[in-house]
């Protein structure tokens, strides 16, 4: 691997990075799903706020982006499709970033993502691998996007669900990642497919470390512990979950409530771990940004995760 390359796939983390001449350093990265709400203009959205959350991960600014489309030409509208893509040139325009082109392709299935290059400060970039025993462990998005977008799709979510949904995914991590980088945080991952509890895990893994986490501190959205409990969880969440059992001890957590914190997310928040807990949370109150500190991290097996306390509204 040549010297330049300061990230790869070895330690799982949100993008690569590769040390330029000038002291910056390049984030690349890529993602795209199928369609996770009814309306293609705020599908276009989410997906494109997704895509850039992996430059804000590493503390960088994404600048280009590439459309990437799967498009059922026979069974749906182009104008549908056109909707999608001004939804996501929406969110980049917001973020500053220019869509330079893309690839689309004909597929049984709708699939819309981006392939996003960024810059980051090579002596500031955060990974997740760096994660220090006794570093508060901090969360800027609520949890329940997989749980509400299947039960959008089951007809099971209300109107004010759904705008709650839509609302936290098509949230840019941009001001965060700038606050815990003016914070020098210790390290930092985002919250997707994984849920929670697993993007944890692997940054505990990949820093040697363990954690504790409080249940009764993790935002969840409106009404998701109660979907939860009527079944309404998507194949992925599942997933997370019985590969967490290894790694995690539940405490006192009833499945519905495991379930929510190993929700598959879509476009969630920063997960920092910083030992200056105090100067991150002034940071992030003197800029008005939301963060919730969930638990600490500790010498221990790496990777391995205990829950006290009980998701809040399940007493």
């Amino acid at each position: 691997m040549p010297e330049e390359v300061l990230v790869s796939a070895e330690t799982g983390d949100d993008a690569a990075v590769y040390r330029l001449p000038d002291g910056r350093a390049l984030v690349q990265t890529v993602d795209f799903f199928t369609p996770i709400v009814d309306d293609p203009y705020d599908w276009g959205r989410i997906a494109a706020a997704n895509a850039f959350s992996d430059v804000y991960a590493m503390g960088g600014v994404p600048v280009l982006a590439l459309n990437l489309v799967g498009w059922p030409v026979d069974t749906l509208p182009l104008e549908m499709l056109a909707r999608v893509l001004e939804g996501g040139s929406a969110v980049a325009a917001q973020a500053g970033v220019a869509v330079v082109g893309g690839h689309t392709i004909t597929d049984n299935e709708p699939k819309y993502g981006m392939a996003v290059t960024g810059f980051v400060d090579a002596d500031r970039l955060v990974r997740n691998s760096t994660a220090p025993p006794g570093a508060g462990l901090y969360l800027t998005k609520p949890l329940g996007t997989g749980i509400l977008s299947t039960a959008i799709k089951a007809q099971q979510a209300s109107e004010e669900q759904i705008a709650q949904a839509v609302e936290v995914m098509v949230r840019l991590n941009a001001e965060a990642a700038a606050a815990m980088v003016e914070a020098a945080a210790d390290a930092a991952t985002d919250v997707t497919g994984y849920g929670l509890l697993g993007h944890l895990r692997g940054m505990l893994a990949a820093s040697g470390v363990a954690a504790t986490v409080r249940a009764d501190a993790v935002p969840v959205l409106p009404g998701v512990l109660q979907l939860a409990r009527e079944g309404v969880v998507p194949g992925g969440t599942h997933r997370n979950h019985d590969f967490l059992g290894e790694f995690v001890t539940w405490g006192h957590l009833e499945p519905p409530e495991q379930l929510v914190l190993a929700d598959a997310q879509t476009s969630g928040g920063l997960l920092i771990a910083a030992l200056d807990g105090g100067r991150l949370e002034e940071v992030f109150r003197r800029r008005g940004l939301p963060l919730h500190r969930i638990g600490i991290t500790q010498a221990g097996l790496p990777g391995r995760i205990r829950i006290e306390g009980r998701v809040e509204g399940a007493g």
